[in-house]
């Protein structure tokens, strides 16, 4: 082809956008979750997340309700347009509604990847959770002071005051199981007139104590009704919060409280399991919220509405000393089994052997342990 011919023709293919021929590209791996647009959202096929987890996907209620099951165990149940599903019998909350699509029910990949794998298979996500147990737990009463918080007219209980005393009762507990525990109060006061303010006030005294778990304890109100507990985790970056369809300008920020996104997870959910377990009430969900007590925190935490103060029966429960207790307990028992979790995901390494030819110490049987008062550390003001 003469020089001007091929001069025009190069000119004409970079006009018209033609390309050089290359050699075809290796396909890349497939991604781990194959998704496809459902109102304007990435899903997953449950039955592809459940051959991922190595369960069995079947109908419970034909084109409704679909079970993922292990060896005829339940795990995790879901229903088309429910924004909650069960996981072991607990009851947990999405960010948006699950969907019927291609003769399957499919869930948000941003919900399966920050909810429903992260439970299903916490092991997988051991790198992202803390590397031991808590040592220092800061706990925080709800409110206090110039804030009663929600209130009983007809049994005359403030929240502020409950909220309190079961702190105290769960810092008792937790001090005699070894853990070092800060109260953010332990007096009816405020930490500041100005409720934003108080608020922020909580979470960086968490950060100033260096805390390794956070729990924020309150009580509910609603229509005269309702009972039960929720609990409330710090919610992921654009995830919707509970009782929120459209998000808003909090919902695509990346909080210090995302930082620890699977532990709030494996937090809140031993804490909302141990809880309902315990008081044998409505289990009202284990939701996500951008609450001001999370948002901030260095380290995992949770709120807990411990019961609701708007139903008589339930605040007549609660203003006794032994169903506090029992509230107390609950508390404790959520905590000791998050931690009993990290230690299983993180066990501790083994000691070196001896090096070759050089004989171990001898062992002598170990001393009984002298009798010791449980150490009461410095309550936060």
């Amino acid at each position: 082809m003469p020089r001007r011919h091929l001069t025009r023709w190069l000119a004409a293919a970079i006009l018209l956008g033609a390309t050089v021929a290359r050699p075809a590209a290796t396909p890349g791996p497939a991604p781990l979750w194959p998704t496809e647009l459902l109102h304007h959202l990435d899903y997953v096929d449950l039955r592809v997340a459940a051959a991922h987890f190595g369960l069995k996907a079947g109908w419970a209620r034909a084109d409704f309700a679909l079970a993922l099951t292990d060896a005829g165990r339940v795990r995790a149940s879901f229903e088309v347009n429910q924004k909650d599903f069960y996981f072991d019998g607990l009851r947990v909350f999405l960010g948006v509604p699950v969907l019927a699509h291609h003769d399957s029910l499919w869930v948000s990949k941003l919900d399966l990847i920050k909810i429903v794998a992260p439970l299903l298979d916490p092991a997988a996500h051991a790198a992202l959770l803390p590397a031991a147990p808590p040592h220092t737990i800061v706990v925080d009463p709800g409110h206090g002071g110039v804030d009663p918080g929600t209130r009983n007219p007809r049994i005359g209980l403030d929240e502020k005051t409950a909220t309190l005393d079961v702190a105290k009762r769960l810092a008792r507990i937790l001090e005699t199981r070894g853990w070092r525990v800060l109260l953010v109060r332990d007096k009816d006061t405020e930490l500041s007139r100005d409720k934003k303010t108080d608020l922020l006030m909580r979470d960086e005294f968490a950060n100033r104590n260096k805390a390794d778990l956070y729990l924020s304890i309150h009580f509910n109100h609603a229509t005269a009704s309702v009972t039960g507990i929720e609990t409330y985790a710090m919610t992921p970056q654009f995830m919707l919060s509970a009782g929120d369809d459209h998000g808003d300008e909090m919902t695509r920020v990346a909080f210090p409280g995302n930082r620890m996104d699977y532990a709030n997870l494996l937090f809140g959910a031993s804490l909302h399991r141990a809880l309902t377990t315990s008081l044998k009430v409505p289990d009202r969900g284990f939701k996500h919220a951008r609450e001001a007590v999370l948002r901030m925190l260095d380290c995992p935490g949770a709120l807990v509405e411990c019961g609701y103060l708007s139903n008589d029966a339930e605040a007549a429960r609660v203003a006794l000393p032994d169903y506090r207790q029992r509230i107390a307990e609950g508390l404790a028992t959520g905590i000791q089994e998050y931690a009993n979790a990290l230690t299983l995901l993180h066990p501790p390494a083994p000691a070196p052997a001896p090096a070759p030819g050089l004989l171990a110490p001898p062992t002598r049987p170990p001393a009984s342990p002298a009798p010791t008062e449980a150490a009461h550390p410095p309550k936060g003001s």
